[in-house]
């Protein structure tokens, strides 16, 4: 099986990625992983790998509201325009 560029290009390291969060966020982490007999680094895996999907479903029915909301305003100014006339 032969490997793609993307899979050849990977260097040692590259995966990692340093974020500073607030002091009651830790701690709400470590209690998590504490809680669940889980390292810290696993459950910060497991709610970016929940969370980004969500996010992702929040974006879109963000886009969603905003376009439907406007057309609704726009149907709206025809019916004032028409009563107007």
């Amino acid at each position: 099986m032969k490997k793609t560029e993307s899979e050849k290009q990977k260097l040692r390291g590259e995966h990692c990625l340093n974020i500073f969060v607030s002091y009651e966020l830790k701690k709400q982490l470590k209690d998590l992983a504490e809680k669940y007999d889980r390292t810290t680094a696993d459950i910060v895996r497991a709610v970016l790998k929940i969370g980004i999907p969500m996010m992702e479903g929040l974006s879109q029915a963000e886009e969603i509201m905003v376009k439907e909301y406007i057309e609704l305003f726009r149907k709206l100014r025809q019916v004032k325009a028409l009563k107007e006339i």
